[in-house]
């Protein structure tokens, strides 16, 4: 089964609370994005997004240019029905991060838990190489910490503390903040996060 598939079957087959990075709120992201200060206009997207709830709160605190992009059709489907006519404001992307070509900026890239899904050098050199050139300002980035997970889905992940995610994006970005997090998921276990915020290199 390739990547596709596997989330495919996955946002086929379970509910929001049948998987462990659902969130009821995302405190730490709405925090971290709300910290860049960024203008309403400014241009957003969420990577791996899936049917994550961070667009709705967005929308609620009145962003006006949000794009999630997914590798599952069905994960943005699910965030489509649930937003309603809402989701007529929003950019939908289906695809694989690492072949992504975007066809505009983004002033603002937000990122939890899909870049640790990269585990090998060439995969996550053309993450960078996407995030280098089409994000201005601000990237923030959450994946599982040393102290978290080394699965998700059944699937190997990277894990990174402060040090190393820094290093990953050091020639383009200087780090503004850094925090480990624990999430609780849906069944109660506990999952521990590295978030990092950068901004852009001028």
């Amino acid at each position: 089964m390739n990547t596709k598939q596997h989330w495919e079957t996955v946002y086929e087959n379970k509910t929001p609370d049948q998987v462990s990075w659902t969130q009821e709120k995302p405190e730490v992201s709405l925090e971290l994005i709300r910290a860049a200060n960024l203008p309403k206009t400014a241009k957003i997207i969420d990577i791996g997004g899936g049917d994550s709830k961070l667009v709705d709160f967005l929308l609620e605190e009145g962003y006006e240019n949000i794009s999630v992009l997914d590798i599952s059709a069905k994960a943005l489907e699910r965030a489509k029905k649930r937003l309603g006519k809402r989701a007529n404001d929003v950019k939908w992307i289906v695809c694989n991060i690492i072949a992504f070509q975007p066809t505009e900026t983004y002033d603002l890239w937000h990122d939890r838990a899909a870049f640790h899904f990269l585990t090998t050098k060439e995969d996550i050199q053309k993450y960078r190489s996407i995030v280098n050139e089409f994000v201005t300002d601000r990237l923030i980035i959450g994946t599982f910490s040393k102290q978290g997970p080394t699965k998700c889905s059944g699937l190997e992940i990277s894990q990174y503390d402060e040090i190393g995610l820094a290093k990953v994006y050091e020639n383009h970005f200087e780090k503004v903040t850094c925090l480990t997090t624990d999430h609780v998921t849906p069944f109660e276990t506990i999952q521990n996060f590295q978030f990092c915020s950068f901004k852009k290199l001028k």
